[in-house]
């Protein structure tokens, strides 16, 4: 009911002139313009072109992040010298702005596909890292010395206990971490980039075509919304216990 009354103050106030259109567009004018861009694409691009390269580059940089950030979390969790020796840059570079990283990632990896895949994944990384070693950490440790009585050793600790009990918090990590690195799509397709949706919001900006933009973030926020919606329907079926009382 919220979504319907707002889409109708939204076409509401470009119909009735409450804002200039320059600054919002109607409703049914991000409609139209959507359907022209569907047709005819944006700057010898077409629509599908912009989200494709988008989702192919964020779901690359995703993938490698996830594969290398949660075994080295999951480690670093359980080795101090590897938590200890990780950690301090771990933490300097998360909070750091990626788009700070921009100049140096061009002089390191050039404007080709590898500075955009760079930033989407130390982003991404980075988060999943420090969730994945706190998952770790948040491990019942009466359950841990219970395995250790019954003569479990440190690997069957391992599989059996920690990481059954880490997988939940680590999936709620990986969503999050896609989020942030899902934001840093605009700043990755600013270095040298003619496609892409967060190139085609940037690119539209400098013209002044709201509508573009508008559509641009709204096509951004549903990618992020469908992302986030593949990775909660694998928690429901690869950690079936989640929320769940063991």
């Amino acid at each position: 009911m919220a979504v319907v009354v707002f889409l109708l103050l939204w076409q509401l106030s470009g119909t009735l002139g409450w804002v200039n259109p320059l600054l919002l567009p109607s409703l049914g004018e991000v409609f139209s313009t959507a359907l022209d861009l569907a047709e005819n694409g944006y700057r010898q691009s077409s629509l599908w072109h912009h989200i494709g390269i988008s989702v192919a580059r964020a779901g690359f940089a995703f993938l490698m992040a996830i594969v290398i950030g949660v075994p080295v979390g999951l480690i670093m969790g359980r080795s101090k010298w590897l938590s200890a020796l990780l950690d301090p840059f771990v933490q300097f570079l998360r909070p750091l702005p990626k788009i700070a990283l921009i100049p140096l990632v061009i002089l390191w990896f050039g404007i080709d596909e590898g500075a955009k895949f760079f930033l989407i994944f130390i982003s991404t990384l980075l988060s999943i890292l420090v969730g994945s070693a706190a998952a770790v950490l948040n491990v019942s440790h009466n359950r841990l010395r219970a395995a250790a009585t019954l003569g479990a050793n440190r690997r069957q600790i391992f599989w059996h206990v920690i990481l059954p009990n880490a997988l939940p918090e680590v999936f709620t990590t990986i969503r999050l971490a896609i989020g942030i690195g899902w934001t840093s799509l605009i700043a990755a397709e600013m270095v040298a980039a003619d496609s892409g949706l967060g190139w085609m919001v940037i690119n539209a900006g400098t013209y002044l075509r709201t509508d573009i933009v508008m559509l641009g973030i709204f096509l951004l926020g549903l990618l992020g919304y469908l992302f986030d919606a593949v990775l909660v329907i694998l928690q429901r079926k690869l950690v079936p216990w989640a929320g769940k009382e063991a």
